[in-house]
């Protein structure tokens, strides 16, 4: 009798757990779907919008005839044009948007030349390397933490990736210098960088537990840093079969507007040449503010492991309200300086015209209902935050000195929206522009000192701080 006895008590127990887990506390039952139903009932005029829907894109639906008119395209403070870049599928907006500061800062310095196109697989390839030694050191320092912690998590989520800030190209072309386009071309893997990224990705994870399994067995610092450069020279052989092995050195001419060589061949390492481009450090010579109303203005904040370089220092920002960024921007375009600046591009972005405007597509009538979130609600729920950078270029201002529209680079082709630019309406730049980078010869000496506070750290796992791309 012991053992039926012992099975229906089982079978009771495991049936008590069953129903602890259906009850309708928190699910959709039968009387609450009939609720939903009864109050989501067609009527003729939600039957056409469904009908209509099902056959054809919401965009086109939804576009609104408020924004017909003509994109704006005169501009009272506007920097020299030059050529549109195209990152094509690669997630490397930060780097385009970075040179396109740099190659408009060599044209203000040498107006006679031909324009400057610097090569973004050269610095891409060191990018991806020291990825990869920031992923095997952090997974390393942190090996005494389980695989379940989140720091732990967030190495082996994405041990590499395409996006950055304006803090990599500082800290990468410091180190190991630029090249031109020509002289380092692109690869395929280096315009297409899904597949390339995952397979480094897959080898990383498998090396990083391999450290963690060192670590945990105690084995001497020096067998583990010797371990970890027969890592990095495999990563590194990866690299170079599909984005090229750097160069180290080369001969280069300058050329004048004509296309005629200006200047005499001459020998150059990488070093060397950003050393004649870009003449300067760029570490220490710009403020990085940022627009997150979440968080207290004038105050400076630092993301923990968000940097290019182990050797580097992380990304650190000063907060500001965007009225006080308008104005930084200003005074830089008034300069004839472009920005590196960033975005939620995806919202409320026409890409055929070229122009984000916070009309641009009515989705509340269309689907008859509301998006109220503020700025600082969809940053805190991931529905915002920045995902692209362009170069700031021109700012159209009223007699009050007030932006009524804003113009962008950006490196999607010269076929795309406005000649390979897009316009913002002052409204949309409010709402969806994060990031900005200004020289600090455009910063005023309050903010300067507020940039140097102290800096409070937060956390990269932070929905604002996910890189451009």
């Amino acid at each position: 009798m012991l053992k039926p006895i012992i099975s229906l008590i089982l079978a009771s127990l495991c049936c008590a757990g069953t129903a602890a887990q259906n009850t309708p506390d928190g699910g959709i039952n039968a009387d609450m779907l009939r609720q939903i139903q009864a109050s989501a009932a067609a009527t003729p005029a939600t039957r056409a919008l469904s009908n209509a829907i099902a056959a054809n894109a919401i965009d086109d639906l939804a576009r609104s005839r408020q924004t017909a008119a003509p994109v704006p395209t005169q501009f009272s403070v506007e920097t020299p044009a030059q050529n549109i870049t195209d990152q094509k599928s690669s997630g490397r907006c930060w780097m385009f948007s970075g040179f396109n500061v740099l190659r408009s800062d060599f044209a203000a310095h040498h107006a006679d030349s031909l324009a400057l196109d610097l090569s973004q697989g050269y610095l891409f390839f060191w990018d991806q390397l020291e990825k990869a030694n920031l992923f095997l050191q952090g997974v390393t320092d942190c090996a005494d933490q389980p695989m379940e912690s989140e720091r732990v998590r967030f190495f082996f989520r994405a041990p590499i990736n395409d996006g950055g800030t304006f803090c990599g190209v500082a800290d990468l072309a410091a180190k190991y210098g630029l090249v031109p386009a020509d002289i380092a071309p692109e690869t395929y893997s280096s315009d297409n960088t899904s597949r390339m990224s995952r397979i480094v990705s897959s080898k990383l994870r498998e090396f990083g537990l391999e450290l963690r399994d060192m670590a945990a067995g105690k084995k001497k610092a020096a067998e583990i840093h010797k371990r970890k450069t027969d890592m990095l020279a495999e990563i590194y052989r990866m690299l170079a079969m599909t984005l090229g092995e750097p160069v180290t050195e080369f001969d280069y001419a300058f050329c004048g507007k004509d296309g005629k060589v200006k200047t005499a061949r001459k020998h150059y390492t990488p070093k060397t040449f950003y050393d004649e481009v870009v003449g300067r450090d760029l570490r220490g010579t710009y403020v990085m503010v940022m627009n997150d109303p979440r968080r207290p203005y004038h105050k400076t904040y630092e993301v923990e492991w968000d940097r290019h370089t182990y050797d580097g220092t992380n990304w650190c920002y000063l907060n500001l309200p965007m009225e006080d960024i308008e104005q930084l921007a200003i005074a830089q375009l008034r300069a004839g300086r472009k920005l590196y600046s960033s975005y939620d591009v995806g919202k409320q972005l026409d890409r055929k015209r070229g122009y984000c405007d916070l009309r641009n597509f009515d989705y509340e009538s269309l689907f008859q209902t509301t998006f109220a979130m503020t700025k600082a609600q969809r940053i805190a729920t991931f529905d915002s935050g920045s995902t692209h950078a362009m170069t700031l270029t021109a700012v159209d201002i009223d007699d009050d000195g007030r932006p009524k529209a804003w113009k962008v680079e950006n490196s999607w082709g010269g076929d795309w929206g406005q000649k390979g630019c897009l316009v913002m309406t002052p409204e949309w730049f409010r709402e969806y522009m994060f990031r900005l980078v200004v020289d600090k010869e455009f910063v005023p000496a309050t903010l300067q000192k507020e940039a140097q506070q102290k800096p409070t750290l937060v956390m990269p796992e932070d929905p604002l701080f996910q890189a451009d791309e």
